[in-house]
């Protein structure tokens, strides 16, 4: 009985000696944090969707404390968030416009030509990587739908044949424009109300072969718009956002209805 007890005594002393030095050495190596991290990381949106460039929020975080990164460094948030980090940071920023999302094609199953049938992994850059397009346009969209797997904020879908990203939806993080390997998705002001729903620079005869609702250069466009906001260049017209007043003569005058009124 008296063994166990010594036993029992002798345990408990070495593991309080061992609670001891646990706590000793956890002071001494303890690394001091920051308190702008945490404050900073309840204002950040929490999608970890690596748009600012770093691996997460923490991440970013952690960056923006040290001022590694800017105030308003996360797209996500918008000037909301940055405004609150600012504040914390002590820092004034700029605001920035806001930005959404844009698929450059009208080239749905009603307007594209089909040239085969493809069969294989239902992923774009696995359709581009075999060589072979489903459709005639060599530049529209293929409809499998990458971009809207790559997108963390359900903000784009497949409609007929081809991408649609809903602006309500869209934090402009960037992913689908990173996962389109036809570089047909754009980020525009959100505030525009008309864009060119087209990506291909082939001559007007081309593109009608291939497509219904492509670009021709006609430059009707140009030649409507009273604010210089509208020029044709290598075979497709292109809107200087800057300029542009949202009047929609040039999209009255398209023959090919390409430049459509953006919709929510």
């Amino acid at each position: 009985m008296q063994g166990i007890i010594i036993a029992t005594a002798a345990v408990g002393i070495i593991g309080l000696i061992m609670g001891l030095l646990l706590i000793m050495v956890d002071k001494k190596f303890k690394v001091e944090t920051d308190p702008r991290v945490d404050a900073i990381r309840e204002h950040l949106p929490g999608n970890n969707c690596g748009a600012c460039g770093y691996a997460g929020c923490d991440a970013m975080a952690a960056a923006i404390a040290c001022q590694e990164a800017p105030a308003n460094g996360c797209p996500v948030g918008g000037n909301a968030v940055a405004d609150k980090i600012a504040k914390i940071m002590g820092v004034e920023i700029e605001s920035t416009e806001k930005m959404t999302a844009f698929v450059k094609c009208s080239g749905d199953c009603d307007n594209a030509v089909p040239r085969a049938h493809y069969v294989g992994i239902n992923d774009c850059s696995a359709a581009c990587a075999s060589g072979l397009s489903p459709w005639a346009c060599d530049y529209g969209c293929l409809g499998f739908g990458s971009c809207a797997a790559a997108c963390p904020f359900d903000a784009i879908s497949i409609e007929n044949g081809v991408a649609v990203v809903d602006r309500l939806k869209c934090r402009a993080c960037g992913k689908c424009v990173a996962a389109c390997p036809k570089h047909l998705i754009e980020m525009v002001p959100d505030k525009s109300v008309y864009a060119v729903r087209c990506a291909n620079r082939d001559r007007g005869p081309a593109v009608k072969k291939a497509c219904s609702a492509g670009c021709i250069a006609c430059r009707l466009c140009e030649k409507q718009c009273s604010f210089d906001a509208v020029h044709v260049e290598d075979n497709i017209s292109h809107i200087d956002y800057e300029k542009c007043t949202g009047c929609g003569k040039c999209a009255e005058k398209c023959p090919v209805n390409v430049i459509a009124k953006r919709v929510p």
